[in-house]
């Protein structure tokens, strides 16, 4: 395990605000409509309610909650559009939609939510969960606030709780702050984030300003004097006209108490951790859980494709590049190259059989300040996000069957350029929860990396799973 500073405030240089989604749930579609969208026939097939869907913001988040659920016994499937439960296996009890929308217009993002939760609900899913990120990265504009309000829409409710703590890696709330172990969120390194800085560690504030409905507290106080006084409590807010509720965790008690209070809730939001507390309320006689460590075999070549400028996943490149051949993207030089793939195609072409190779357009510093003078923020951003998701596509024409992605937008990027639906996820160890496989006729097993996870040996210790299953057949 690494410690919270390690893992939540390094962060990815993440890719540009778009107004693209795709095809957008109209508001205006009634039950009858859905029913038929969403395929009857698969609702008969299954023979029990999902107990929990998903609604992840970016597709690494998204892995690592699914695979948390793995760890605790339960099977939950990651896809990448509402349209994909239609293929849900039977024996899956959960399942996230992995979505790239934590930086796209608000608008957008509240109706791409509601598409998907108009899709669990056609399902008969028990309970929607929004997962945003650990550290609440957002603005003014949004996107949790807008996000949780048109969910409540959609899900006819008047109240829903906020709570990103992972006690686990001491990301705690108390009294609404945010401490990232001792230090509060405001002056932690979040503060510089270049798209979403965190300078107010006070949550109710936060999100008050991107939300239209009050935002109140419950207090620590208030949640251990019980499940009935925290009800009471909450009706009495709900009456004097709060909704939205940020909520304190201090520890792994504190989450167990906001999994019982909210269980039977249609809708809860958080991070990474509530899931595991909230699948725990319906698995009280599971038993002794298999870990699902590997995944089916993936026969091919072995390729990173790297996009977080992370201190973390620079270090991790440098080190591998000691080793096996890194292509390193110049921005600069491929805004004045029309065929820079090509290139980038050529290279991958001339190493990709002596064994695993890496593309990168990580940079560091200062080099992501030489990219944005010329390009913006949000063009050098969209460049390399486009580069990344060609290169994937590239590499898997190469013959290229077991990947490494590097950073949350980037990984979104992958998997839409891939055309991956829906993965098989594995139990949460030391991958952190990135190891993932798409089954069918030509199988493809990645790994998904947030940019501040992992040691220096990350890369190899991801390439060497994948190995190993396909040694095991």
């Amino acid at each position: 395990m690494h410690d919270a500073s390690e893992i939540f405030l390094l962060k990815d240089n993440r890719a540009a605000r778009t107004a693209e989604l795709g095809d957008v749930f109209s508001a205006s579609f009634t039950k009858a409509d859905i029913m038929r969208r969403f395929s009857a026939p698969q609702i008969i097939r299954r023979n029990r309610m999902l107990e929990l869907g998903v609604l992840a913001d970016d597709l690494t988040g998204g892995m690592m909650v699914a695979s948390l659920l793995e760890r605790e016994g339960v099977r939950c499937p990651l896809v990448t559009s509402a349209e994909a439960l239609d293929n849900l296996a039977d024996d899956a009890e959960a399942v996230v939609i992995g979505r790239k929308i934590r930086l796209i217009p608000a608008a957008d993002a509240a109706a791409d939510v509601q598409h998907s939760a108009r899709g669990l609900l056609a399902k008969d899913t028990k309970r929607i969960y929004y997962k945003y990120c650990a550290t609440f990265d957002s603005t003014d504009e949004g996107n949790i606030g807008p996000i949780g309000e048109a969910l409540m829409e959609t899900l006819n409710t008047d109240r829903v709780t906020f709570c990103p703590a992972f006690p686990e890696y001491g990301i705690t709330i108390y009294q609404g702050r945010m401490f990232l172990g001792k230090i509060m969120l405001g002056e932690s390194g979040k503060k510089f984030d270049p798209v979403t800085p965190m300078t107010n560690s006070n949550l109710v504030e936060v999100l008050q300003a991107q939300s239209k409905a009050k935002v109140g507290l419950i207090p620590h106080s208030q949640l251990v004097a019980g499940k009935d006084a925290c009800n009471a409590y909450i009706d009495k807010q709900v009456a004097d006209g709060s909704n939205l509720f940020i909520i304190d965790a201090v520890d792994g008690d504190d989450a167990t108490r906001i999994a019982e209070l909210t269980t039977d809730w249609p809708l809860t939001t958080g991070a990474d951790a509530l899931p595991m507390f909230l699948a725990r309320t319906w698995l009280k006689d599971k038993g002794e859980v298999e870990q699902r460590r590997l995944l089916p075999p993936s026969p091919g070549y072995e390729a990173v494709v790297a996009g977080s400028c992370a201190v973390n996943t620079q270090r991790q490149v440098t080190h591998f590049e000691k080793h096996h051949p890194v292509f390193r993207v110049d921005l600069l030089e491929a805004t004045e190259d029309s065929n820079y793939i090509d290139k980038i195609a050529a290279w991958a072409k001339e190493n990709i059989k002596d064994g695993p190779i890496c593309v990168s357009t990580s940079a560091d510093v200062e080099g992501v300040k030489r990219a944005q003078a010329k390009l913006g923020r949000d063009g050098a951003a969209a460049l390399a996000d486009d580069i990344n998701g060609r290169s994937a596509a590239m590499l898997k024409e190469l013959g290229v069957r077991k990947l490494v992605s590097v950073g949350g937008e980037t990984s979104g990027q992958v998997f839409n350029a891939l055309g991956i639906e829906q993965v098989q996820v594995s139990s949460f160890d030391n991958l952190s929860g990135g190891y993932c496989h798409e089954a069918g006729p030509d199988p493809m097993s990645l790994v998904l990396k947030a940019g501040g996870l992992g040691n220096e040996e990350f890369f190899f210790t991801a390439l060497e799973r994948m190995r190993e299953a396909d040694a095991q057949g």
